[in-house]
């Protein structure tokens, strides 16, 4: 169709401009800081932090302090409420809620059009240029997508902000042209409320021409799981024979994977990642999932690192520009961006996975992690040790989280998982064990210290019922398309509140 014809023809310019960036990201990267600091120089940050005297790397380090969500508060709210030049240049009529992982304080994000229009719907391109050059003679374009976003609606302050899920305000201006490939109507898209959006959405999809999903792995296997059971078929390509590509981010795709093609209908969809957070789009899968995201040097994103054993916060001193990193290490993300976050922590941790091209994977978040005992655990091993055990054990996982545990009387401890099975008859005590061995595998810190129980006692689960942790998001409010249970904690307060809560 010519539809197909024109995007093929538009997507060999968009390679191009990957190219120059996944060739030459060190120049891309100085590019971008020159755009962001000039820029800058006509806001009341700028001006405070003396913008006009950065002419270098070494002088915008030293001029501008890291930031955080405190610090950079007070400018955003001023922002909201209709005050100029604040964080960016003119008015700043977009912000974005972002809670993070659920039970971590909300968050409003400015959200300008330069970051929309040239980082996040350019991020969105570039990822379907990518595999349309992977993938030729594709007919996606023709065809309908799907994207399941976030649970808010558009709230206006002031008459001025409006206030609502990133995913809300990138389909509330997406262009025109778009709105004739893309399911459902929009009033279904942006209801608020959750479960009822879910329906209509379902619903009002069953009879189009799908080929394209999007949304995070947790909710995309509730709602394809809903699918089937309104159409009675056994897989989503009975439903959508064209369905060919499932964009997923914002949390592992590890535990969901295996479900999520068995509800597909096998190995016919693709999966992509994507790194598209309420900050910005960071990254995305431009070639097999082994190499990892590649990381957008020119999306009006200037990048920085902190080497995670010495992170202090806002108050860390070893700050590296993207020459500077190495594979294999955990680095804290620090990003400054064309929405006016300036030197902002945003909480993710990263690890290269190759240099030049920058390719890497999200290993966690700098606050989540579990050291009670010396074993150093971060999201990405219990990740791991899931998708192992589910592999290896023939179970799915439906939701789980990690956290230590106490023996008083034998003086040590270990890790407690809550965990919800989508069969939950199973044989308990032999999945304990297998789990604990996956943990032990995954993790060289914590199989030192499991070995002969002298400082860490054998892992424990604790079984809840089927939609436990739907139920309880729920109850806080957290029931929706871009909220996350945190999979790791290094203490006990949310595990122990949804056991209350399960009580």
């Amino acid at each position: 169709m010519l539809v197909d014809a024109l995007f093929s023809a538009y997507i060999k310019y968009r390679l191009r401009s990957i190219e120059v960036y996944r060739d030459f990201p060190i120049e891309s990267q100085r590019k971008v800081l020159s755009q962001l600091v000039t820029a800058g120089q006509r806001t009341n940050f700028g001006k405070i932090h003396n913008f006009d005297s950065i002419d270098s790397t070494p002088r915008f380090k030293q001029l501008v302090p890291l930031q955080d969500y405190s610090t950079l508060e007070r400018y955003i709210i001023q922002a909201i409420h209709g005050a100029k030049d604040v964080l960016w240049p003119g008015y700043t009529r977009w912000f974005a809620k972002s809670s993070g992982t659920t039970g971590t304080r909300m968050k409003t994000l400015p959200v300008t059009k330069e970051s929309l229009e040239n980082n996040h719907y350019a991020g969105g391109k570039d990822l379907l240029a990518c595999y349309h050059a992977q993938h030729a003679n594709r007919r996606l374009y023709s065809k309908k997508h799907l994207i399941l976003g976030g649970s808010n609606s558009l709230q206006s302050i002031d008459n001025n902000a409006i206030v609502a899920d990133l995913s809300a305000i990138i389909i509330d201006n997406l262009p025109l042209w778009t709105e004739f490939r893309r399911v459902p109507e929009k009033e279904i898209v942006l209801l608020s409320d959750w479960e009822d959006k879910l329906h209509k959405m379902a619903e009002s999809s069953l009879h189009e021409d799908i080929a394209i999903l999007a949304g995070v792995p947790s909710w995309m296997t509730t709602f394809t799981q809903l699918v089937l059971n309104k159409t009675g078929k056994n897989s989503l390509l009975e439903v959508w024979p064209n369905l060919e590509l499932y964009i997923h981010g914002g949390m592992s795709i590890r535990p969901y994977k295996e479900n999520l093609k068995r509800i597909f209908g096998g190995d016919a969809v693709q999966f992509v990642e994507s790194y598209n957070a309420s900050e910005g789009y960071f990254g995305l899968a431009d070639e097999t999932p082994e190499q990892g995201l590649l990381l957008l040097t020119d999306a009006q994103i200037y990048f920085e690192f902190i080497p995670m054993d010495c992170y202090q916060g806002i108050d860390s001193t070893t700050v590296l520009s993207l020459d500077e990193v190495r594979k294999d290490i955990d680095y804290a993300m620090v990003i400054t961006t064309s929405a006016g976050l300036w030197r902002y922590i945003i909480g993710d941790t990263i690890r290269f996975k190759s240099l030049f091209p920058f390719r890497f994977e999200v290993t966690g978040r700098t606050s989540h992690f579990i050291n009670g005992f010396g074993e150093k655990v971060v999201i990405a091993h219990v990740e791991k040790a899931i998708e192992d055990w589910s592999s290896r054990c023939g179970i799915t996982v439906s939701n789980y989280t990690v956290a230590p545990y106490f023996s008083f009387e034998g003086g040590i401890g270990g890790h407690e998982w809550l965990i919800e099975l989508k069969d939950p008859s199973v044989d308990h005590e032999s999945l304990e064990r297998s789990l604990d061995l996956c943990m032990r595998e995954v993790n060289s810190d914590y199989d030192t210290k499991r070995e002969g129980e002298i400082n860490m006692m054998p892992l424990k689960i604790t079984w809840i019922k089927n939609d436990a942790f739907s139920r309880w998001m729920k109850k806080n409010g957290k029931f929706g398309g871009q909220h996350k249970i945190p999979r790791i904690q290094n203490d006990r307060n949310l595990l122990e509140e949804i056991l209350r809560f399960e009580r």
